[in-house]
């Protein structure tokens, strides 16, 4: 094994391809070189859902039903629920006291999500922190390196900072985890925009081939290319994005044929269609398995909530010796 890492989800129900290309797909092939830890945060969702958690629940089986079904394996992996572990919380808790207002002030992943939510006014303690919450999330693990998109750089690094931090304050307790950037595919939502449920753009890795067809029919192609007759511009086509994706085989026909005004929208959907149908029936078959026995899933986290339990009342307590608050009669 190469090291330790950790990585997340917010529990957002049903994974679309952004989130299997995001993250998913990587997180199946680095278990089988690091010794993993894949946490359902659910608290992270807390931060700017806590108004709607009635489908909390159900949004954890459901994503942790795909991350089974697509090949995370609980022999190899541990899967948790931050909220089943409670030392995640309570090392927050200690690292916020060492934490400076301006480097959470400053992080441009919580600028954008206050003005992509518009929070400036109502802006919560939960959301300015969470970033510290996540540096728990990933140095009580002692993680040595972190899968995640260049998105989210920025918190990879403050988390590197409150780990010097503290480790220089007190005792080199805490690894420092490397970035561990994810190369992934560009995947556009149906209308050409970034994939996201709030925009019902997604496409879900769960849905029937029935469903896969009726959302790529809606899908945004060249403007340009009204009639069979036209000739297209497949460069700044969202479809043959998604057979540069799907359908390496095919691409260079399929380009020629749409440039030299061979081969028409609706008949490049229809195949496309049935080709990502195609790629996701084995994912389909075994979610099946996965939905007719979730208490199997549940079993799954909460024997994998147990195992990280171990290894972070471990750290807390080298924590807290660090700290010299370990206070013993």
């Amino acid at each position: 094994m190469k090291g330790v890492i950790f990585s997340g989800m917010r529990p957002t129900g049903k994974l679309h391809l952004g989130n299997y290309f995001g993250a998913l797909d990587n997180w199946i092939k680095l278990q089988e070189e690091y010794r993993c830890f894949f946490g359902v945060v659910d608290w992270h969702a807390l931060t700017t859902g806590f108004e709607s958690t009635e489908m909390m629940k159900e949004n954890i089986i459901e994503m942790v039903i795909d991350w089974l079904s697509a090949g995370i394996d609980p022999e190899k992996s541990t899967l948790l629920i931050q909220s089943h572990v409670p030392e995640h919380a309570e090392l927050h808790l200690l690292l916020s006291m060492i934490t400076p207002l301006s480097w959470l002030e400053r992080n441009p992943v919580v600028k954008e999500q206050v003005r992509d939510l518009d929070l400036k006014e109502n802006m919560g303690y939960g959301l300015l922190g969470y970033p510290v919450l996540m540096a728990a999330d990933i140095l009580i693990y002692n993680a040595n390196a972190v899968p995640v998109g260049e998105d989210q750089s920025p918190h990879i690094e403050l988390t590197r900072e409150i780990g010097r931090r503290f480790n220089s304050l007190y005792h080199n307790v805490f690894v420092i985890p490397e970035l561990k950037l994810s190369p992934t595919p560009k995947i556009l939502g149906t209308d050409g925009r970034k994939m996201s449920k709030s925009l019902k753009n997604n496409i879900n890795i769960s849905d029937s081939p029935e469903i896969i067809k009726t959302k790529i029919m809606s899908m945004i192609t060249d403007p340009e290319k009204i009639r069979l007759t036209d000739k297209g511009h497949p460069e700044i086509c969202v479809v043959f994005d998604y057979h540069r994706i799907f359908n390496k085989k095919e691409l260079p026909k399929i380009e020629q044929k749409c440039r030299n005004a061979q081969l028409g929208c609706v008949a490049c959907k229809n195949h496309l269609a049935a080709i990502l149908s195609k790629s996701l029936q084995s994912f389909r078959e075994k979610r099946k398995y996965y939905e007719n026995n979730r208490q199997l899933v549940w079993d799954v986290l909460n024997k994998g909530s147990q195992e990280a339990r171990k290894v972070t009342q471990t750290t807390l307590v080298e924590v807290k010796k660090a700290m010299r608050i370990d206070y013993v009669q």
